[in-house]
């Protein structure tokens, strides 16, 4: 074994989750180090991006001109073939009430060049990073971890001590066990069949980008255009058709395609990939899972390391690029001695957990096929615990009320008289037909349900188009912190005393 190293945080992966969460440390001064297993580039799969990722976070750590460059799929929402209506709906991002315009939109990506560049942005602002090393077994002092022993790909070993850990490693983490037990749902019981497709159709303008979902008898398929000729096919699947892998993983995708007659017409013309990565057909299992805890003194887990729903509303690098952000805030706010671990680490156990559990939830009511649209109002009232009836509470929350705050406020900061909305987007500003109706009212208030359903997610968007905190925040949680002004950092909540004027 080599002699022992030493930094401030030791970040395990290479993913998203573990990119994001080493350059905002890093941002903060912070010698950090980011170990991955795997010699890049790596596949993975998760393709789907959502607005709050691309505009906020992404624009948090800089890389919006090379996501550009990278000339992805625009993905202006989502269409899909669900729930009792025969024919498919479409939800638009720009029909947000509160933020529509020119940042209504995310990407369709292929995951081997957008990890890329955010890693090479983490390198860029100074995370060290090591290919082909693992952390083989976690150091502990007492009850806290201070460190790993890392082995590389020729087996050579080393110990790193560190102030804090955060895996990123993915749900085949094998430290994960330290922080908490992982508990699988009961509910989502499901496996996915997928691969790649040359030649595959497109959706119809302006839906030419959007994630295709669409529900038959076995479950569902999504269906991503990644590029002009390239597109993500995969069924997702009870775990009671599982017998049909038995037959061979492409025996089953090509069967489950023929039983689902959107997806069978859309690749009518089309022929699997041949090349790698592309050219296997993959199978996931028991992915719906949640640990019991995220975090243990010197640990903490962060993406897919810590929990996973469901590849249906395209939320897994959401939370992997938002718990990230979370994680770097309790980090670096603990480096700085501003506040105890156990307060730091609280809050983005809260936060995290909150933004779980509102995916989580809405997920299980709409995997009802058989509901109509009153079954989302009573989504919404269970979720926000309201007691004033559903529809109120359903259009308290897509008006951005679920976390007791206002999006778009009189006065920003900054000291503009401006609605946020109004000062960003202009009226009228990038404004979409719906492709498909099931009648205007019930279109237009599930594509505002699913553009405004996370509220952090929009200022996370503010954040990133503003540079700066977009207005004063106030606690999610009783006692509980806001970001700082830079966002990269908590802050306790300034209380402000109001005197009498004579």
């Amino acid at each position: 074994m080599t002699n022992d190293e030493t930094y401030d945080v030791c970040v395990i992966g290479g993913g998203p989750a573990g990119s994001t969460a080493a350059t905002f440390i890093a941002m903060c001064g912070h010698r950090v180090l980011l170990l991955e297993r795997e010699a890049l580039p790596v596949y993975k799969i998760g393709e789907s991006l959502l607005p709050s990722t691309i505009h906020g976070i992404c624009a948090m750590l800089g890389v919006t001109e090379e996501l550009k460059a990278q000339n992805f799929i625009r993905k202006l929402g989502g269409t899909f073939r669900w729930g009792k209506s025969p024919e498919p709906w479409t939800f638009a991002f720009a029909e947000s009430s509160r933020f529509p315009g020119p940042t209504s939109y995310a990407y369709q990506v292929e995951r081997i060049k957008f990890d890329l560049v955010l890693l090479n942005n983490a390198k860029r602002k100074g995370v060290e990073v090591r290919e082909e090393h693992r952390a083989a077994e976690v150091i502990c002092d007492g009850e806290r971890v201070s460190g790993l022993r890392v082995v590389d790909n020729l087996g050579r070993a080393s110990l790193v001590r560190t102030k804090y850990v955060v895996d990123a490693s993915g749900h085949s983490s094998t430290i994960a066990c330290h922080a908490g037990q992982r508990l699988f749902s009961n509910f989502f019981r499901n496996l996915a069949v997928f691969s790649y497709f040359e030649n595959g159709k497109r959706l119809p303008a302006p839906s030419t980008g959007n994630i295709f979902c669409a529900a038959f008898d076995k479950g569902w398929f999504w269906y991503i255009p990644l590029s002009d000729t390239l597109t993500s096919v995969g069924a997702v699947i009870g775990r009671e058709y599982g017998s049909m892998l038995q037959r061979g993983h492409s025996v089953a995708l090509d069967e489950l395609i023929t039983s689902c007659e959107p997806i069978r017409a859309l690749l009518a013309n089309a022929t699997r990939c041949s090349h790698p990565p592309y050219d296997k057909v993959r199978v996931r299992k028991d992915y719906s899972y949640s640990h019991t805890s995220f975090w243990k003194p010197g640990l903490v887990l962060i993406g897919d390391a810590a929990c996973f729903i469901d590849p249906v509303f395209s939320s897994g690098v959401h939370l992997a690029t938002y718990s990230a952000l979370l994680a770097a805030r309790s980090i670096n706010t603990c480096l700085a001695g501003r506040l105890s671990d156990e307060i730091s680490f609280q809050e983005f156990e809260a936060r995290y957990r909150r933004e779980f559990n509102i995916f989580h939830d809405f997920l299980m009511a709409f995997y009802d096929l058989d509901q109509d649209f009153e079954s989302y109002y009573w989504t919404a009232r269970r979720l926000m615990k309201a007691e004033e009836p559903g529809k109120h509470a359903f259009l308290n929350l897509v008006g951005g009320d679920a976390s007791g705050e206002l999006l778009v406020r009189p006065r920003m900061e900054t000291g503009v008289r401006k609605g946020i909305g109004e000062l960003l987007f202009p009226a009228g500003a990038g404004k979409t037909t719906d492709m498909y109706t099931e009648s205007g009212h019930q279109s237009t208030q599930r594509q505002r349900f699913w553009t405004e359903l996370n509220t952090e997610g929009f200022r996370l968007q503010l954040r990133g188009a503003l540079d700066c905190a977009p207005a004063r925040e106030h606690p999610l949680f009783k006692g509980g912190l806001v970001p700082s002004t830079d966002g990269l950092h908590w802050a306790e909540p300034v209380t402000v005393k109001l005197s009498n004027i004579a």
